[in-house]
């Protein structure tokens, strides 16, 4: 891979903790020259990119007043000659973040932003800027193409503990100089309040750093939009904000644990007890706080395919919002399934037409792992090792259309299940049989509890080549068992190299495929 240098990672931490010399308003809002003083526009939330293409990005940053949001990117740190990106008016609509799109970027090219507030009574008053970088996708095979992925975060009570340093994992991540952040889901508990301390086995306690709006379960809007919030007191996530671009998907636990469209909860915990309507906040608290192309467009879907040069596409699938109500899932018709038929039906469609040697798809639940709901099934194995059922028929389809399409270069990645395997699906072991080899790679928790490896489901004849998990459930990050996956895709041989990797970095287990076959 010939990936060009980041700047230093000091003077990176230095920009996205808003320490940076400050600038003047751009002329072309009709501002004198004026420097960051008390009582202006800032940003202590950091900043952050997301979906970035060839030639495009999206920058969000959050206010602690309302302001009008400028961004300027540069090819340098010194920002000669910037280009200037009048972005959105913040206010108490959108919790005071906002989102500017760049396009007509450079391809392939390190790309240096900063994000200025201005008072909008008053565009001469600036905050102090914010600084991040990100890398476009290059046009070009050759150089390659690396990121990450995880999930699971702040996880069965256990959040940020600055004794612990934080979320640690983000900075073994940012050590790869990945390309992007794939978060396959649960980016926030929601339904997991944050306690000031925990208890661990060995004597130890656990110390949070805790808020209000972690104290309890979310159901109002501001507090789905204080969890979101909490991650972001980690220094660590935000220097990472700032240096890698993010790719993002939703699960369950931004609403509430295993939840389908139509459920009425039974938890006293909630007040609230129409999922639809605290999906309807978490879904508008999300899309403030994170830079997703399709949640600006009118439908405001979730699921979406990120194209990345040449080398990949990564297809986002959303496998929450559109799936029936959890059940035995057993049943032998299921025309809805887990990602409806709309969805499905994108899925095979942008499938046949990419171009990309490599096609992720970024599921954010296992397909062959049985995750239960007791006493129904929540993701798509329901332990049945039989013909596909319920869920399993969707599936099938998929997996019958890439054989038959003669789609080349699949590769499944997802989080969920606190745990990290690799598992080969093969006809030969399989009860249905009519599909070819592929392989799913699962890696997560960020920093949530960790749990025992899932049971597999012999549906489609799932192999398990490798797994870490605790034998003892919510395990806490103190006693290890985080972990995230690297993808390298080499730039000359198109090899797509997987790699687990635990909290630290340290690789546990390594898979090279071969590009240009439709199974392997």
């Amino acid at each position: 891979m010939s990936h060009r240098p980041l700047p230093g990672r000091r003077s990176v931490l230095r920009g996205s903790l808003a320490a940076s010399a400050a600038l003047s308003l751009p002329t072309a809002l009709g501002a004198a020259p004026a420097f960051a003083r008390s009582g202006r526009p800032t940003a202590g939330w950091g900043v952050q990119a997301g979906d970035v293409t060839c030639d495009s990005g999206l920058v969000w940053v959050r206010s602690d007043r309302p302001a009008r949001m400028v961004v300027e990117t540069s090819a340098t740190e010194s920002f000669r000659n910037p280009r200037r990106w009048h972005g959105p008016l913040l206010g108490p609509g959108t919790d005071f973040t906002g989102t500017t799109p760049l396009r007509g970027l450079p391809s392939g090219e390190q790309i240096h932003y900063r994000v200025l507030l201005a008072d909008p009574d008053d565009p001469r008053r600036t905050g102090e800027p914010v600084t991040g970088t990100f890398r476009t996708a290059s046009a070009k095979r050759r150089d390659g193409v690396r990121f990450v992925w995880s999930g699971d975060l702040a996880g069965q009570g256990w959040g940020i503990n600055p004794e612990f340093g934080g979320y640690t994992i983000y900075n073994a991540m940012a050590a790869l100089d990945p390309d992007f952040f794939l978060c396959s889901g649960d980016n926030i508990y929601a339904d997991g309040p944050i306690a000031a301390s925990v208890a661990l086995p060995d004597g130890r306690t656990w110390r949070n750093i805790t808020t209000e709006e972690k104290a309890k379960v979310a159901e109002t809007l501001g507090e789905f939009r204080g969890n979101f919030r909490y991650n972001l007191l980690d220094e660590n996530l935000r220097a990472f904000n700032a240096r890698v671009p993010s790719i993002v998907q939703w699960d369950d636990h931004e609403v509430t644990n295993n939840w389908y469209p139509g459920e009425i909860l039974t938890d006293t915990r909630y007040t609230e007890k129409r999922v639809d309507v605290l999906a309807a906040r978490a879904r508008r608290a999300f899309s403030e706080y994170f830079p997703i192309s399709t949640l600006r467009r009118p439908d405001g879907r979730v699921y979406r395919v990120r194209h990345h040069g040449p080398l990949l596409d990564v297809f986002v699938l959303d496998m929450r919002t559109y799936r029936n109500a959890n059940s035995p899932d057993d049943q032998p018709t299921d025309p809805q399934g887990i990602l409806g038929r709309e969805q499905l039906e994108w899925l095979k469609r942008e499938l046949s037409r990419s171009r990309a040697v490599w096609k992720v798809i970024a599921a954010d639940m296992p397909v062959g792992l049985v995750v239960p709901d007791a006493p129904n099934i929540e993701a798509v194995a329901q332990g049945d090792p039989g013909e596909p059922l319920g869920r399993e028929l969707q599936i099938a389809e998929l997996l019958r259309f890439v054989k038959h399409r003669r789609i080349t270069g699949t590769v499944w990645l997802t989080a969920d299940v606190h745990h990290t395997s690799a598992q080969h699906y093969q006809p030969s072991k399989a009860a249905f049989t009519d599909f070819e080899p592929f392989w799913e790679f699962v890696s997560g928790p960020l920093n949530a509890g960790a749990f025992p490896a899932n049971a597999l489901d012999g549906t489609f004849g799932p192999d398990r080549v490798f797994v870490k998990a605790p034998t003892t459930a919510n395990v806490s990050p103190a006693g290890g068992f985080q972990f995230f996956g690297e993808v390298d895709i080499d730039g000359h041989s198109g090899e797509l190299t997987v790699r687990l990797r635990e909290q630290d970095g340290t690789v546990l287990f390594t898979q090279t495929l071969q590009p240009g076959l439709v199974g392997q």
